[in-house]
């Protein structure tokens, strides 16, 4: 299933209430690039996030045949910086088609002042270090707690735990790195029960 980095292109002719759904859908990381203009000004200030303002989002009245592939090179690059934050682009209606024309060809505007594109991404990475820490920290608990409750409890909670966030794409890599987690503790766990039945003057 691909996983998809949010673009939002917004004409500076967007009304209140298109602003006001745009940043109820936001999330929590993003950039607002935008012309330097009065329009684009009112708008992004109905956002609520710090624009970073760009001349080549500019409206001009003889645009250069390149002008399409630069405006789509500009976009991009504030969206490789970071593939996991929603960027909104907020600029003149005729910026707009020929940035729109550029970035997704093959997708047809929709109604309204603010358009969604989907640039393909990897998924965000596991982090494997925080997830083995975190199995040797999820071993120790279980045996620690194996008087009060059976050892297979806590890492069958956090094995559940894990499979739903699988489920949500956004959080789909804290799921793995549970999972991993899971995996690390019950062969910590295991090693450790081992050593202590080999071993029992060591506990």
């Amino acid at each position: 299933m691909k996983d998809y980095q949010r673009i939002f292109v917004v004409g500076s002719q967007a009304g209140a209430d298109e602003v006001a759904r745009l940043r109820s859908s936001l999330g929590r990381s993003v950039v607002v690039l935008t012309a330097p203009t009065a329009e684009a000004k009112q708008v992004v200030g109905g956002l609520g996030v710090e624009p970073v303002p760009d001349v080549l989002l500019a409206p001009v009245r003889f645009p250069d045949v390149d002008r399409g592939h630069r405006l789509d090179q500009l976009v991009r690059a504030h969206a490789v910086a970071d593939r996991f934050r929603d960027v909104v682009v907020v600029t003149d209606p005729a910026t707009v088609t020929l940035l729109l024309r550029a970035l997704a060809p093959d997708q047809l505007p929709m109604s309204g002042a603010v358009t969604e594109v989907g640039l393909p991404r990897g998924a965000r990475p596991v982090p494997l270090l925080q997830a083995a820490l975190g199995g040797g920290v999820l071993a120790f608990v279980s045996v620690l707690a194996a008087n009060a409750v059976p050892f297979w409890v806590l890492p069958l909670l956090v094995a559940v735990t894990g499979l739903v966030l699988l489920l949500v794409p956004r959080l789909r890599h804290l799921g793995e790195a549970l999972l991993i987690a899971v995996a690390v503790g019950i062969g910590v766990s295991l090693l450790s029960i081992a050593g202590s039945s080999r071993f029992p003057g060591s506990w």
